[in-house]
């Protein structure tokens, strides 16, 4: 394992590319804006029990593709894989 290089499946956006990105997601909030949409930010991370409730727990996402821990009291925490679930309970 190379721990030179980001892992598989992400990559590091650089100064160089920073304002691209910018670029992009200004015109996206502007977008959505324009048709009453606004920005929400959910944790990184959610209780177990929602994602699996939100994903369905025989679904590839669920079986395939979490990465489910326990923190320091003992509770489930799962990293989630996608925003629907954290949106909803934010609802």
């Amino acid at each position: 394992m190379l721990l030179t290089k980001a892992p598989k499946g992400t990559r590091d956006v650089l100064p160089k590319d920073v304002h691209k990105w910018q670029y992009i997601e200004q015109k996206v909030r502007e977008v959505c804006s324009y048709f009453g949409f606004s920005e929400i930010r959910t944790p990184t991370f959610e209780h177990t029990e929602l994602v699996q409730r939100g994903v369905g727990e025989t679904t590839d996402i669920f079986q395939k593709e979490m990465y489910t821990f326990l923190d320091k009291a003992g509770r489930s925490i799962t990293l989630k894989p996608e925003g629907t679930a954290p949106a909803a309970r934010a609802f």
